[in-house]
């Protein structure tokens, strides 16, 4: 059995398998999948936000793992705000087109 390598600052629905089935991806359609995924990135945010209690409370056993939650929710944050503003200049852009 293969094993696959996830990258722990992308939010895991964007980590698919290539093998994924094409009609499963175009059931749930676009806003299945941007709820899908901003529900992700919530979930990393109150990792995070649970992780930095239990280090103020003491309660922490790793800074380690802590500083990673942290930095996860921070670049799932900003990768979520880059595709926000990505989406907002091509609906602006398509909005300019003259027809």
């Amino acid at each position: 059995m293969k094993t696959q390598v996830l990258n722990p600052f992308i939010p895991l629905q964007w980590q698919q398998p290539a093998a994924a089935a094409p009609e499963t991806k175009a059931a749930e359609g676009f806003a299945g999948t941007l709820h899908k995924a901003l529900g992700e990135v919530n979930q990393l945010q109150v990792n995070a936000d649970e992780a930095a209690q239990k280090l103020a409370m003491g309660e922490a056993e790793d800074i380690h793992q802590v500083m990673i939650a942290m930095e996860q929710a921070k670049m799932a944050m900003q990768l979520t705000v880059q595709v926000r503003n990505k989406v907002v200049e091509a609906y602006q852009e398509v909005s300019r087109m003259q027809l």
